[in-house]
């Protein structure tokens, strides 16, 4: 794909991913004892909607921007990510800033709770210093995300989640994720791994998803959302994310929850999947 996230935050990619994101750690925040969360592609934190970059392309127009015109009839499932978008834009304030994963995590964890963030870019990873320059729970490393799995897991915490949401600049991307999974999934066996992915070519997510059977890890929960025809590989279809140890009803959740995203997008093809590729 070879983007970098600027031009694309708040599409609805980001809104899909964000929406499981925020709905696992409400979760874990159910219980009082602390997490921690690993970002192994963190990018910036936070993304400046009104950016030259950022109105190049738009895509926040078909995305974020139309989810929180229809936010009020959205599920209740969605008002922690509803209201973090809120909150980072100021109470009644126009909306110009989306929360990237690792300011998204921040504003829905506690101040116990450990934020763990990788990221290779050499400005980027310069930014997200800065933007937690005053936050001791949360530490910014500057390196490949992959290696953050082998450096950091299992998490000290005992509970958590890792969210591995690459760029997909490389040809082998499904490749290694499948490979990073295994090894993280392997030192880490009960943490909730979250892996998002593009769905452009539907050969190439039935690869993927195969490819994660025969790692034998269990407990592997699928959710897409697309909204085009997938007729073409030329352009984003849609996006998925996979789950892997699902908070509790997580499934059921997904199922109201992606269908109202679906369609307070104005998304006229397409639709929302939540299925299981691995039963426990």
């Amino acid at each position: 794909m070879n983007y970098r996230h600027i031009y694309h935050a708040g599409s609805f990619t980001d809104v899909m991913k964000h929406a499981v994101v925020a709905m696992i750690l409400s979760r874990l925040g159910f219980k009082q004892t602390p997490y921690g969360v690993l970002d192994t592609h963190a990018g910036i934190g936070r993304y400046d909607l009104a950016s030259p970059q950022a109105a190049r392309t738009g895509e926040h127009l078909g995305g974020i921007s139309r989810i929180m015109a229809a936010a009020d009839g959205l599920p209740e499932e969605l008002a922690p990510y509803l209201d973090a978008i809120r909150d980072l834009n100021g109470a009644g304030g126009p909306l110009r800033w989306y929360p990237g994963s690792p300011r998204l995590a921040r504003m829905l964890m506690r101040p116990s709770d450990r934020l763990l963030l990788a990221e290779l870019h050499p400005e980027d990873v310069e930014t997200l210093r800065q933007e937690f320059a005053r936050d001791r729970n949360t530490s910014v490393q500057h390196m490949d995300g992959y290696h953050a799995l082998k450096a950091h897991l299992p998490l000290r915490e005992r509970r958590g989640m890792v969210l591995i949401d690459p760029p997909f600049e490389t040809p082998d991307e499904f490749e290694r994720m499948v490979a990073a999974l295994a090894l993280g999934h392997g030192r880490w066996p009960t943490g909730i791994f979250a892996l998002w992915y593009p769905i452009k070519e539907r050969p190439a997510v039935w690869r993927f998803q195969d490819s994660l059977e025969r790692t034998g890890i269990r407990k592997i929960l699928v959710a897409e959302l697309t909204v085009h025809e997938e007729d073409t590989h030329k352009r984003l279809n849609g996006c998925g994310m996979i789950v892997v140890n699902p908070p509790w009803q997580l499934d059921s959740a997904l199922r109201t929850v992606l269908p109202a995203l679906h369609g307070a997008l104005g998304a006229e093809a397409g639709g929302a999947r939540v299925e299981w590729l691995v039963p426990e």
